[in-house]
């Protein structure tokens, strides 16, 4: 419970710092005021709560505290649709009626493998809430090669981006990679602090990384739902992929990623030379034939 509430002053205290009173309509008396966003007392008025409840919250003393205050609080505070679940799972495990734990699974159900498998032109993957790839297709797999790399298993995306060197180069646009991953990873850990191994991992991030730390401490928090992502693939170059996240209701936890282009883009064409090094790369495991290398694929 004190991890928790520390949990909630920071994350509420550095969303009321980012507030100055003109983004809230209020007026700005004096030169000097002690903190840089809104004050307690402004946040308390603006959400139509007492100063003394507001700082109770603020504390960390979320027990109690309705679905009205909370929607108040997150309004006054500006947050974002991410940010305002953030708040109520903080919420809902300092409470009575906590969520109940979620065990993230560590493999998938043949059918969903099935369901992969099928997905032939374009690259998918299923990952837990902790961001380990449980599951790939045969293109899944090649794309994310670099990530494989190492051998641990299961390969874990947020430790490859914050421990490997590798992957300054793997994502073109590393720093708002590395700011996505740690948000999510915030918000995971909202909804599922028992879960000893997201523990574990947080800590292993936090002790080996300093650019971790930095970012875990600014408390964002962030939803992973669709956009564009820019790799460097070591075997085909720069990859410009649409990615959807889509979440399997009957495995809690686990979310499906596939990553498409647009027919008759640079992009298309590089996932079609992918696609032949992979196959080649799996009749050699299959056959013990010589091995295929990209030179060889780009020759066809």
């Amino acid at each position: 419970m004190d991890a928790l509430r520390d949990q909630v002053r920071e994350f509420l205290g550095s969303r009321r710092a980012r507030i100055s009173p003109a983004d809230a309509g209020l007026p700005a008396y004096g030169g000097n005021r002690r903190v840089s966003g809104l004050r307690r007392e402004e946040v308390a008025m603006l959400a139509g709560v007492s100063v003394d409840y507001y700082t109770r919250l603020e504390r960390g003393n979320l027990s109690g505290a309705s679905e009205s205050v909370l929607d108040a609080i997150a309004t006054t505070l500006g947050l974002d649709e991410a940010e305002r679940d953030h708040l109520f799972d903080l919420a809902r495990q300092a409470g009575p009626a906590r969520r109940r734990p979620v065990k993230p699974a560590t493999a998938v159900r043949p059918a969903v493998q099935q369901v992969l498998d099928a997905i032939g032109d374009a690259p998918a993957a299923v990952r837990n809430h902790r961001h380990d790839i449980i599951a790939t297709n045969r293109l899944g797999a090649a794309l994310y090669s670099p990530v494989f790399a190492d051998g641990r298993r299961p390969a874990n995306t947020t430790r490859f981006i914050y421990l490997d060197p590798a992957a300054r180069e793997f994502w073109r646009d590393y720093d708002r990679i590395a700011n996505d991953a740690a948000a999510m990873l915030r918000l995971e850990a909202g909804r599922n602090p028992h879960d000893r191994a997201l523990i574990e991992l947080i800590g292993e991030l936090s002790t080996q990384s300093e650019l971790f730390r930095q970012r875990w401490a600014a408390h964002d928090v962030q939803f992973h739902r669709h956009g564009l992502k820019r790799f460097h693939h070591p075997v085909v170059g720069d990859l410009d992929l649409d990615y959807e996240s889509m979440e399997l209701p009957s495995e809690p936890g686990l979310v499906l990623n596939v990553y498409t282009a647009a027919a008759g883009t640079p992009t298309a064409d590089a996932l079609a030379v992918l696609a032949s090094w992979a196959a080649a790369e799996a009749a050699t495991r299959e056959g013990g034939s010589p091995r295929v290398t990209p030179r060889d694929i780009r020759r066809r």
